[in-house]
């Protein structure tokens, strides 16, 4: 199984609505990429590694897929429209990363 994060970083005058993020954009990314997307799971940044640190993300998404290839093919059609509906909710620019689960 493969885990995409979207990790969006957390800068100071950005805007991030968690609300929309939660309630409307992953279930719309869970939708659109039917049964190729097993789950998914959504990450408020709360703080960092020391006292008084910030958090380095403000947000997170995690997609759960059974391979790389299954997730391509199915995000892909729709990819477009779910990078449009960024704007939405942020004005930020995610990172990706896609890595192998290995503990569950």
């Amino acid at each position: 199984m493969i885990k995409i994060s979207v990790m969006y970083p957390n800068t100071p005058g950005s805007r991030f609505d968690h609300d929309y993020y939660r309630d409307q954009h992953m279930p719309m990314v869970k939708r659109l990429m039917g049964d190729a997307c097993l789950s998914f799971g959504v990450d408020r940044g709360l703080a960092g590694g020391t006292p008084d640190a910030p958090a380095a993300y403000v947000a997170m998404g995690h997609l759960f897929c059974e391979s790389v290839e299954s997730f391509q093919a199915a995000f892909g059609p729709h990819a477009k429209v779910i990078q449009g509906d960024i704007s939405n909710y942020t004005d930020l620019a995610p990172e990706l990363l896609i890595s192998e689960v290995v503990v569950g």
